[in-house]
């Protein structure tokens, strides 16, 4: 049973807090990102199945981080660094798999209650790879496969390696979208080079409409 307690605030709002912070028990939170990267880590060795990451983010083994979109355990950390270790089924569905040391990553931790959904709902399960195709004009365009494309529409959102981002406008091979200085700055987004390849994860909302709208 959780206890409460009253404090009085600014201008003597009364709210309520858990005296028994369920952050302590980290495994009763669903599994969630919402796409806004909290840090680019460093990767400091990857021998095709433990990574191993410098970072500072605030994670303990048996938590879930997104690294580049993807949802992985945290198995070990020291000396600020986070390890993982990585399925076959992780490496022949996203990009981790050509990491090697050196290599900048995207990291955000699971979202806790409480925490705003600043981004969009992202699950960290990629559904994907797509590929840079280049910028023209204010919009940088990515490259998607077919079964990952049908779920984008304009004004909807996508995760580019884990980062949330709003679609601005899509053609035959993929979608556009705007880049503000801010992502490029804190995330990797900035380094890709055209060709370079990214995970992808649509909106899982769509994915349940279409099976909703399903013929019976």
């Amino acid at each position: 049973m959780v206890q409460y307690e009253h404090r009085a605030g600014r201008g003597e709002r009364l709210y309520r807090r858990p005296l028994n912070r369920v952050r302590e028990n980290r495994s009763y939170f669903v599994r969630m990102f919402t796409g806004i990267v909290r840090e680019r880590g460093r990767v400091v060795a990857f021998d095709g199945s433990r990574l191993v990451v410098a970072a500072a983010t605030d994670a303990g083994i048996g938590d879930s981080v997104a690294v580049s979109g993807v949802c992985l355990t945290v198995v070990g950390h020291e000396d600020g660094t986070l390890a993982f270790d990585v399925g076959e089924e992780t490496l022949s569905r996203s990009t981790l798999g050509r990491l090697a040391a050196g290599a900048e990553v995207n990291l955000e931790p699971a979202l806790r209650a409480g925490e705003p959904l600043g981004g969009h709902i992202v699950q960290g399960h990629v559904d994907g790879v797509g590929s840079l195709r280049g910028a023209d004009g204010a919009l940088t365009w990515f490259d998607a496969p077919p079964e990952i494309l049908r779920y984008c529409v304009e004004k909807g959102s996508v995760a580019v390696d884990g980062t949330s981002l709003t679609v601005a406008a899509l053609d035959d091979a993929g979608f556009g979208v705007s880049l503000v200085p801010h992502t490029l700055a804190e995330t990797t987004l900035g380094t890709l080079d055209p060709g370079d390849a990214i995970n992808l994860e649509v909106d899982v909302i769509a994915k349940y409409v279409e099976r909703l709208t399903m013929p019976q």
